[in-house]
């Protein structure tokens, strides 16, 4: 088994009409022994900016805590928030100084610019080398089960009452065809001028 999916679990991001919804399970586990059934992969940086770090559960703490102090240090000389681009390129840089003894995580750096609705959304590999992408992103366990029904359920602009049932559907039916995620699925919709959290059920034998 690899050391990625020693612990589980998995992430999500999609892109709709000036909104993003970002997904991840709620297990953590020991290879398939189950530890916690309400663990969250998802950091907030800003109410419009978050990182997703699936993986090795250890590591994801240890990179958001190093980034926690870079993101606080960069703010403080430059006056403003950090924006996704240069959080991507943080992230990305902490990654790549770490390559020859990596953390084993797979971020995705996921913003809406709350003036122009644009989305961001960018996945990477545990040495920092990156993909923009416009419609979804996944990270971690159950990658490979959730990509067909998005691909097939996804459309540009999307509302966010729409995207959010798109985005459950693919994502659950990932869990329950993989024994290494699930236990329902923690989900942030976020829109320009606010953020609604939602709990998904989910199976949980």
């Amino acid at each position: 088994m690899s050391i990625m999916d020693y612990n589980g679990g998995g992430a999500m991001a999609v892109a709709g009409k000036d909104c993003l919804v970002l997904l991840c399970d709620r297990r953590l586990g020991v290879k398939m022994t189950a530890i916690s059934m309400n663990h969250s992969k998802i950091y907030q940086v800003n109410p419009h900016l978050y990182l997703l770090l699936p993986g090795l559960a250890t590591d994801a703490l240890t990179v958001f805590q190093k980034l926690s102090f870079r993101i606080n240090m960069y703010e403080l000389e430059q006056g403003r928030k950090i924006s996704a681009k240069v959080l991507s390129s943080m992230v990305s840089n902490l990654l790549y100084e770490h390559r020859f003894g990596p953390y084993f995580v797979g971020p995705i750096v996921a913003g809406l610019d709350p003036e122009t609705g644009e989305v961001f959304l960018n996945g990477m590999d545990l040495i920092g080398a990156g993909e923009r992408k416009k419609d979804f992103v996944f990270s971690g366990h159950n990658s490979d089960q959730a990509m067909g029904t998005a691909e097939a359920l996804w459309e540009p602009d999307m509302s966010p009452e729409h995207l959010f049932e798109m985005a459950s559907q693919a994502f659950l039916s990932a869990c329950d065809r993989d024994a290494g995620t699930g236990y329902g699925a923690i989900v942030y919709i976020v829109e320009k001028d606010k953020v609604t959290q939602r709990i998904l059920k989910g199976r949980m034998d």
